[in-house]
């Protein structure tokens, strides 16, 4: 079997004895593009040269040419230090940095214009003055970048909706869906990534439930603390916990809530109150219940499938199943095989707020089957019973008891 032939840009076709298409040629010549880590050395050392030889041409500290120099060149090094701290943050941060920053200056200079009209010394003013712009600048850097996360870059017209950060929307975890314990199983499959958010108070609430009387609750309670652990370990996830508490709110659920407005983030839970109540309030719900009936398969009537009749129904000659998933089959006409597995026609799905149920009945070709097949083996064919003696005989007929009619007659005394 060959692959069909795709043009890439080669009018020659490859040889019809060649298996698969042969790759494009390599171009003769690369074109490089800015960028390259060559590039950015190049850069960096032509503005560590330019910082050394302004340091050491003007030295601006009545030092010595070459201290200065050095000077120079320790500031270079700190600059590219910065630079490589600024590639890693994102576009929220560096907004929010910077708007705190600008909002840091100009508090600073309006405080330094009610400074001026003081009576203060010129030279503790001028002190004053550096000291609240640089305080006030740090102040508004740090807060900002801080807080850069609850900004809505999607708001400006898409101008930053490109940027792909895995931290925009972080995943709020419910005690609920922790000690369930398939949340780890779904984060190993890698259909959850990024930022998974404990809340401080959920772990509380789970170390009273490892912590209780009840031996059910605690081995559920000590499951979910192992399910976190299991998580932690995880390459692709980044496990936080927050310390993050609402003091006015005194329910978890909406500690959860007010939660996840603060991060801009999902709860993941599979709690139904909680996901309604939320869902009142805008914050998106991933419900781990919901993604399992999801998931399960699309049965539609008059298929067959087979199933394992474990229990009697409610209803007459009924037999009740369960599939892999969990999913409840009721089987018409299926008590007598109980213990047993059957092939079934499905009848019917309902889907309930429970989940799905199906109905169906016995399939005709497995009633058939059940029913007495011929044997297969002489052996099991009953063999007539011999013909008794004739004496035998006529004291049975004298007696009226009566013998029964041979199958094969004897032939040993008919005449030849």
């Amino acid at each position: 079997m060959t692959r069909p032939y795709i043009r890439t840009g080669n009018p020659v076709p490859p040889a019809a004895n060649t298996p698969f298409p042969l790759r494009p040629p390599a171009p003769t010549h690369t074109i490089t593009e800015f960028g390259s880590w060559w590039d950015h050395l190049l850069v960096r050392l032509i503005f560590s040269v330019a910082c050394v030889a302004a340091g050491y041409h003007f030295h601006p500290f009545d030092l010595s040419k070459w201290v200065d120099a050095g000077i120079g060149f320790a500031f270079s090094v700190s600059v590219f230090l910065f630079e490589m701290r600024l590639q890693r943050a994102s576009m929220r941060r560096l907004i929010g940095a910077a708007v705190g920053s600008i909002l840091g200056i100009l508090g600073a200079y309006l405080m330094g214009l009610v400074l001026a009209w003081t009576s203060i010394p010129d030279g503790s003013r001028s002190f004053l003055d550096v000291a609240l712009l640089l305080v006030m600048t740090y102040i508004g850097l740090v807060v900002g970048a801080s807080k850069g996360d609850m900004l809505n870059l999607q708001a400006l017209g898409g101008l930053f909706g490109s940027e792909r950060s895995t931290r925009r929307m972080p995943k709020v975890l419910d005690t609920s869906v922790i000690i369930d314990g398939r949340i780890a199983d779904i984060c190993e499959a890698h259909f959850l990534d990024g930022v998974l958010l404990i809340p401080q108070f959920v772990l509380r609430e789970l170390q009273l439930v490892a912590d209780s009387a009840d031996s059910m609750k605690r081995q559920r309670g000590r499951r979910g603390l192992e399910v976190l652990q299991r998580m932690q370990r995880m390459a692709h996830l980044e496990v936080e916990i927050a310390d993050d508490d609402f003091a006015n709110v005194a329910d978890v659920d909406m500690k959860l809530i007010e939660l996840a407005k603060r991060y801009d983030g999902k709860i993941i839970t599979n709690d139904y109150n909680l996901n309604k109540v939320a869902s009142l309030q805008g914050i998106e719900i991933l419900n781990v219940n919901q993604l399992a009936n999801a998931l399960k398969p699309v049965v539609l009537p008059g298929e067959i499938m087979r199933v394992f009749i474990l229990r009697e129904g409610k209803e007459y000659n009924q037999g009740v199943a369960y599939l892999d998933d969990g999913t409840m089959v009721v089987v018409d006409g299926a008590r007598r095989m109980i213990n047993k597995t059957v092939d079934i026609t499905v009848t019917s799905v309902h889907q309930t707020t429970a989940g799905k149920m199906i109905f169906g009945r016995i399939d005709e070709r497995e009633s058939q089957n059940s029913r007495l097949a011929p044997p297969h083996n002489l052996a099991d064919v009953p063999q007539p019973r011999p013909l008794e003696h004739p004496s035998r005989q006529s004291e049975a007929l004298a007696s009226g008891e009566r013998v029964p009619r041979p199958i094969i007659p004897d032939t040993s005394n008919d005449p030849e």
